[in-house]
């Protein structure tokens, strides 16, 4: 990409991939909604069914899962596993509450 762009054709492309961008994480919002709609529902599962909070061999196995996906993808694993453990840490603190409430009055 070593020719000139003018600036106006740059301002054009600059707006549609920022349009794109915009696209893109709406759609990482409805997702990451929609996941944690699913794991809220595990973590009622886990409460009823007395499961701990935390489940380290699916963690380590959506890890190892979502590095190759990575890979696969060319997107960096690393940055791939440090966002996973960033929601799993979430789901978790979120199991953990669900557990508290669901425990709460129960003797």
């Amino acid at each position: 990409m070593s020719k000139s762009v003018s600036q106006e054709k740059a301002k054009t492309m600059l707006a549609e991939l920022r349009q794109s961008i915009d696209n893109i994480d709406a759609a990482l919002i409805y997702m990451l909604s929609e996941r944690f709609s699913c794991t809220k529902k595990v973590g009622y599962l886990k409460a009823k069914a007395n499961f701990p909070a935390t489940d380290l061999s699916r963690e380590e196995a959506q890890i190892s899962r979502l590095r190759e996906l990575a890979l696969a993808s060319k997107l960096d694993p690393i940055f791939a596993e440090k966002f996973l453990r960033f929601i799993i840490k979430e789901v978790i603190q979120n199991h953990e509450q669900i557990a508290k409430s669901e425990n709460i009055g129960k003797s």
